[in-house]
Formats: structure tokens, sequence, C-alpha cells
């Protein structure tokens, strides 16, 4: 136990001098050097001061009192107990009821699906994320060659419609020609 407890002081120290290390930098000489200042000691001087300070003057001690109650004074809180009175909170209270019971209401919901977020299949979602990312990046590559397919039917089909429109102007003129050439042929006299 008293090998446990100087373990722990020995770390502790450790970390002091790490820490002293990187606030002041490294020490100019050895490790007792005159000019190497420790954190630890600066603090206790601190504390002797102030104590020697309380100790002799009246005002201080009863500063030294009071400032619980600064920090009372100081805590958000404290002006809404002052301000607000107990009947006034009981009202607030009253008025979100409903939403309070509401609230309530989903959390107990919450509380009884707790069991199904809590289930084998919840907990190995991780496991399938490479295999949900692999089948994401599939859907990417096959929304892009449908798009292509898409593009390259359409394509097809305005080079089909154009087609359509050519021979439709196509058989309009030859039937045209055909009129024409029907037409001059019964005008013609026939030989007897």
């Amino acid at each position: 136990m008293a090998a446990a407890a100087a373990m722990e002081v020995q770390q502790l120290q450790g970390r002091l001098d790490a820490l002293e290390g990187r606030v002041f930098g490294a020490p100019a000489g050895s490790e007792g050097a005159a000019g190497a200042r420790k954190i630890a000691d600066g603090l206790v001087k601190v504390q002797v001061a102030l104590g020697n300070i309380a100790s002799k003057r009246e005002r201080v001690k009863i500063l030294f009192k009071k400032i619980e109650d600064v920090i009372k004074y100081l805590d958000p809180q404290y002006i809404d107990r002052m301000a607000i009175p107990d009947a006034m909170k009981l009202q607030f209270i009253l008025a979100e009821e409903q939403s309070i019971l509401a609230q309530a209401a989903l959390l107990e919901q919450v509380n009884n699906l707790q069991p199904y977020l809590d289930s084998a299949h919840i907990k190995a979602a991780p496991d399938h994320a490479t295999k949900l990312q692999r089948l994401s990046q599939i859907h990417i590559q096959q929304q892009d060659q449908c798009e292509a397919v898409t593009e390259n039917v359409r394509f097809l089909l305005e080079d089909y419609n154009q087609m359509t429109l050519l021979l439709s102007k196509q058989f309009v003129q030859w039937d045209e020609m055909l009129t024409q050439l029907e037409a001059a042929k019964q005008v013609k006299p026939v030989p007897e």
C-alpha cells in the first residue's frame, strides 16, 4: 500500500516536472539550479502570503467569510429565484403541462423502443458500412450509366424522328410526282 502511494506521488511529481518544463522551459543547468522556478513552491508562497494577509486584517477575514455569499449572488439563477415567486413558477409549469406530458409520452415511447435500439442488428450496422459504401458506389456508377444510356436513346429518337420526317417528305414528293405523271398520261390522246 505504501509502495503504491509512493508510486502515485512519484507519477504526480513527474507530471508536475513536465508541466513546469512546458511553462517555464527547461532549467538552465542541473535540476537544482537556483534559476529554476517550481510551480508548487510558487503556489505555496502565494497561499502563505494570503494566509498572512488574512490573519492580520479583520476586513479580509470578513471578506473571505463572505466569498460564498458573493458566489451565490453571482449565480445567474439567483435573480430568478429572487424575482419569480413560487406561485408564478407553478403557473409556468401548469401552462406548459400539455407540452410536458407530450414530451413525457415521447420519452416513454423511446424507453419502450430501447430494446430495438440495443438489438444485435443495430449494433452490427457499423460492420455493414463498408458493404453499404460499396453498394452506393455501384449505385452511383449505374446512375451514370443510366444517364448515358438515356442520353444515347434521346439522340437515337431525335435521329429516328428526323429520318421519319425526311422519309415522309420524300414520299409526299414522290406521290406528287406520281400524281403529275398519271395526270399527264391521261391527257395524252390514245392513238387509234
